[in-house]
């Protein structure tokens, strides 16, 4: 395990419990842009949605009205149990511990559960990533041949010495040609689309009590072309 993985997982197993609480008024500003999102991101009514990253359930929950099921994967044992608390489907909406990420992945994510989407995407969780071709490239390989890869991420900003290191965050928000370029690479660059969120996103209380940092978020989108 990476020390990266490491400082995540701490980082979020701590936070699991207040996570919602915490970032409330955001998610409802990001919920609200997913829904609206839904036909640019490509899902397929009744499909089946691969929620990496997935933390306590914001983007299944979203998009839970445009979507047969819901798989989310999370390396955080805590943020899996809050996602699996809330959400009250448990055969079509659950959560479950494991690392696309790692060489090899997780062997408890090899099974047909894991396998087969119409739609694989991460929420506000891309700048967590090391290596984000690598992300970009497990997930596309979940996908079924015409499924859609998303990434909800930061536009490009300043840095925040005491908010990176101590929340393994890598990169300060992503710009298109970066994204296009990750897509492509993925083998999820066709039909290519970036959006800038109208919103801007108040994330109270962080990095630590008192203080709050502002984001702008963009939504990407690509299909797997073979």
């Amino acid at each position: 395990m990476s020390s990266s993985t490491e400082i995540n997982q701490q980082y979020f197993n701590k936070i699991a419990a207040d996570y919602d609480k915490r970032f409330a008024k955001s998610f409802a500003a990001v919920n609200a842009e997913l829904q609206s999102n839904a036909d640019f991101i490509g899902i397929r009514k009744g499909g089946r949605l691969l929620d990496y990253a997935c933390g306590t359930g914001f983007v299944s929950i979203s998009l839970s009205k445009s979507i047969g099921e819901a798989v989310g994967v999370d390396i955080t044992e805590n943020m899996i149990g809050a996602y699996n608390a809330k959400i009250a489907s448990a055969d079509k909406f659950k959560a479950h511990l494991g690392n696309l990420l790692s060489t090899p992945t997780s062997p408890d994510l090899d099974g047909q559960l894991f396998h087969g989407f119409d739609l694989a995407g991460v929420g506000m969780g891309f700048h967590h990533f090391e290596d984000t071709t690598l992300a970009a490239t497990r997930l596309t390989e979940r996908l079924n041949t015409g499924g859609s890869l998303f990434v909800l991420d930061f536009l490009p900003h300043d840095a925040d010495p005491h908010h990176n290191h101590a929340r393994g965050v890598h990169h300060l928000g992503f710009d298109e040609g970066k994204i296009r370029d990750m897509f492509e690479a993925a083998g999820a660059g066709g039909d290519f689309a970036y959006k800038v969120f109208e919103s801007e996103v108040v994330l109270e209380n962080s990095p630590e009590p008192g203080k709050n940092m502002h984001r702008r978020l963009f939504l990407a989108r690509g299909t797997k072309t073979a």
